[in-house]
């Protein structure tokens, strides 16, 4: 498998896949009457894609990244993702200190990718 592809593949599905797993998680904040029965079985569902996704992603990323940083990429996705998620979906604006915590946790995670 060519390493650009391996680079960057990766990266793509879980952005995608993260997408899904959001939607499982988070998504049915926005109805609160639901049936919580009804909730969890359509959560199940959603996140169904999302492994689909997500271990392929690891698979193909590890020819490139190690699992430490597979993880941290997936998590700096997470974060993105949500902080979109929250503001479209949820529509609850992000606050300053959502923000600059949310940029902590990327800066920390940069720290895995450091190679002294």
């Amino acid at each position: 498998m060519p390493a650009p592809f391996a680079a960057i593949a990766p990266i793509a599905m879980l952005i995608v896949s993260n997408v899904f797993m959001t939607f499982a998680w988070y998504g049915h904040l926005r109805y609160p009457h639901a049936a919580l029965p009804l909730v969890v079985v359509i959560s199940w569902g959603i996140a169904f894609f999302e492994y689909c996704l997500a271990v392929p992603a690891n698979r193909i990323g590890a020819a490139v990244y190690s699992p430490a940083e597979l993880k941290t990429i997936q998590e700096i996705v997470t974060l993105v993702v949500f902080a979109g998620f929250s503001a479209l979906w949820l529509k609850e604006p992000l606050t300053v200190s959502q923000l600059a915590g949310f940029a902590l946790i990327a800066a920390g995670a940069g720290l895995v990718f450091f190679k002294p």
